[in-house]
């Protein structure tokens, strides 16, 4: 096992985490378009298509990635890990830069590809049509302050790193190496449906800011504000930066400590998911 992953360098490590988000976003930001550009509601999807999707996408952005770096694919996954799971500092500022990079591209193959059905619903690009790639306070229709979104972020954004910090801990009872991602992908699932109302459930920098940005330039002049005109677009990166280790914390906290220590065979890399007991 370490022999294998001693092969991975540091460009292999980015350019698995800059295509498992590119896979993410793919997916994500695909399928708000076809619901926003679908006209009657319901048309072509719905909240619950949208959740699934989401889910679905990070599942096959970390089964993309899972190998080379454990998929991060979220700043305040590769963040909290470096805080509390020994995870290279020096590998933060790449990973995150990969995972932006990633969610840009995705990004601009999104607005690409729908550019048309976007134009004859939304000429002007305005918030109606934002939400397909970056997140707004109440979905850009419920009236929800920055102080609520701000802490719909942070709240969101623990369950889920508490929840991936259990999934892909040895010493608990964590699925296989080829069912983690699934697992995953249905925590993303289950937060879309729970916690998706406040501010969209972006729980993830990278998710958010690389889209907007795409959004930004190819037309979106109001990208960086929410449907009130207050600057919003540093609530979906602060949130989940400040979410994402106490999460982790709290799971280290509440369960971790608590638990046997994994003796060196089982014991994992730093931010990597848990492998099958078979070696290869």
């Amino acid at each position: 096992m370490t022999e294998k992953r001693a092969k991975w360098g540091l460009g292999a490590e980015m350019a698995a985490e800059f295509a498992g988000t590119m896979i993410l976003i793919l997916f994500g930001a695909g399928v708000v378009a076809q619901v926003v550009s679908g006209g009657e509601e319901g048309s072509l999807g719905d909240h619950d298509s949208i959740a699934w999707a989401w889910g679905l996408g990070v599942m096959f952005g970390v089964y993309v990635a899972g190998r080379a770096t454990g998929a991060h694919l979220n700043p305040a996954v590769t963040v909290s890990f470096a805080l509390f799971r020994d995870f290279s500092w020096a590998k933060v500022g790449p990973y995150v830069a990969a995972q932006m990079l990633g969610a840009f591209v995705a990004a601009l193959i999104v607005r690409w590809n729908y550019n048309d059905m976007i134009t004859a619903i939304d000429p002007e690009h305005t918030t109606a049509t934002q939400t397909i790639f970056s997140t707004l306070p109440g979905n850009g229709t419920l009236p929800v302050s920055l102080q609520s979104a701000l802490i719909d972020q942070i709240i969101g954004t623990a369950i889920l790193l508490f929840l991936i910090v259990a999934v892909t801990d040895k010493r608990n009872s964590p699925p296989m190496a080829n069912i983690a991602p699934f697992v995953i992908g249905l925590i993303v699932v289950a937060i879309g449906f729970a916690w998706g109302t406040n501010a969209g459930y972006a729980i993830n920098p990278a998710r958010d800011l690389g889209p907007r940005l795409a959004s930004y330039i190819t037309g979106y002049g109001g990208a960086w504000r929410d449907q009130y005109g207050s600057l919003y677009f540093w609530v979906p990166i602060v949130g989940p930066l400040i979410g994402g280790p106490i999460g982790v914390f709290l799971y280290d906290r509440l369960v971790g400590k608590h638990l046997p220590p994994a003796d060196d065979e089982g014991a994992l890399e730093p931010g990597r998911l848990p492998e099958s007991d078979k070696t290869a």
